[in-house]
């Protein structure tokens, strides 16, 4: 979808400044918001893509005025919320207020969070597909505006490019993200020049490269 989080290419929102020597968590409160994320989220009733779609479907006014955790901790409030896990009184209490309609199977401990972060998510599939498309070839990302979740960058629809390599087969987040199961399709890491993503105004030696799904392109 064209969210709020949708800002690359986009003007008036000033330099990215790194903060030197930034920590991991800038407060406790920050690390208890990550880990209540994969504890719920290895419940099973939701993928990683789903809490994506969580964040970027957030009020406009709300995410561009908040931090990065803050975001995340509304989003599984959003989530725990549409599953009937917590309710928008219990959320404002911060506290349980009576029994779940639904129940997860089981809870999920501190050390379970921690060996999950270590093992993380891979997406590889095995396919007995071909690629579409080959190194060296030229693709357009597709014009496409959907209200759902995709990966594919706004400021490079419509945009030609070259196929730089073949990254293999993987879970596809525009399906995962809204429970249809993983739909595995071909991604390719394709650079596009400066230059055709923003005009004459873009730098003639600068390009940028893109890890997009085989259904974000065609043939230019």
């Amino acid at each position: 979808m064209n969210g709020a989080q949708d800002l690359g290419g986009m003007m008036g929102f000033g330099p990215v400044v790194p903060e030197k020597n930034e920590p991991a968590f800038h407060g406790r409160w920050e690390a208890r918001v990550l880990a209540n994320v994969i504890a719920t989220q290895a419940i099973g009733w939701w993928t990683g893509d789903a809490s994506r779609f969580a964040r970027e479907s957030l009020d406009p006014r709300f995410y561009l005025t908040r931090g990065y955790y803050e975001i995340w901790l509304a989003a599984l409030e959003k989530i725990l919320d549409e599953k009937k896990l917590v309710g928008d009184d219990e959320i404002a209490a911060g506290k349980a207020l009576r029994e779940p309609v639904q129940k997860a199977d089981r809870i999920f401990g501190a050390h379970e969070v921690e060996a999950a972060l270590r093992r993380g998510w891979p997406s590889a599939r095995e396919t007995d597909t071909a690629p579409k498309f080959a190194v060296g070839e030229r693709v357009r990302a597709r014009n496409m505006h959907p209200r759902t979740h995709t990966r594919l960058p706004r400021y490079a629809r419509g945009r030609i490019g070259t196929v730089e390599a073949i990254r293999g087969c993987h879970v596809f987040p525009d399906a995962s993200a809204h429970g249809t199961g993983p739909d595995p399709q071909w991604v390719y890491c394709v650079r596009f020049s400066a230059r055709e993503l923003w005009g004459e105004a873009g730098d003639p030696k600068s390009s940028v490269t893109i890890d997009a799904f085989e259904p974000y392109l065609e043939p230019a």
